[in-house]
């Protein structure tokens, strides 16, 4: 059974595991005459000094796996409808190059938007850690959950969790922090 996380609160991941899922879900409320929501999942692959370790360790839809392969993200949703999980990151830790630090998993609203969209119409929004057996399992066995209950009015991204290293192991911390200029303002802070 998983873990339901709260805010704030840091967790040890299973250092069993190998494989990881970070699914990702919300639902969008949308409001007559806007055009469609495309939220997007990133992944910043940081090092100890909180930047990317190259360009292409920021994987999200056009970039969809860093050079080791360790971080993949499994393609864009974009339309967010459906049960479950909308987006997939996978993370093989095996695989992880030993200069990353944290992964900070987000999602954001895609930028072709109008500035009218945020987060104050989203709903629903989660993100899961599952424990996989082999990188075609997108389903796994949930180790924890943090659903994003805080309303974001006026936010077009959101940094939802870190994955970090801590004493040479893996821990999960629920964050779900709003960021006004959208996935170019979360950019500007890891490079």
């Amino acid at each position: 059974m998983a873990i339901n996380l709260q805010k704030g609160q840091r967790v040890n991941l299973d250092s069993s595991m190998q494989l990881a899922l970070v699914g990702l879900g919300w639902d969008v409320n949308p409001y007559p005459g806007l055009p469609k929501f495309d939220l997007d999942a990133s992944a910043f692959l940081l090092g100890a000094n909180g930047k990317l370790i190259t360009d292409n360790d920021f994987v999200f839809y056009n970039n969809l796996k860093n050079p080791s392969g360790s971080v993949i993200h499994h393609g864009d949703n974009t339309s967010g409808e459906g049960d479950g999980d909308d987006e997939v990151i996978t993370i093989d830790f095996t695989k992880l190059p030993p200069e990353v630090e944290k992964i900070a998993i987000t999602v954001s609203i895609y930028e072709e938007g109008t500035p009218q969209q945020n987060f104050g119409q989203v709903s629903n929004a989660f993100v899961r850690v599952a424990k996989v057996s082999n990188e075609f399992d997108l389903q796994g066995e949930d180790q924890l959950r943090f659903d994003l209950t805080e309303e974001f009015s006026i936010e077009r991204a959101i940094l939802v969790c870190e994955i970090y290293k801590y004493q040479g192991a893996w821990k999960f911390n629920a964050i779900g922090a709003g960021y006004q200029g959208g996935l170019q303002e979360l950019v500007n802070i890891y490079q």
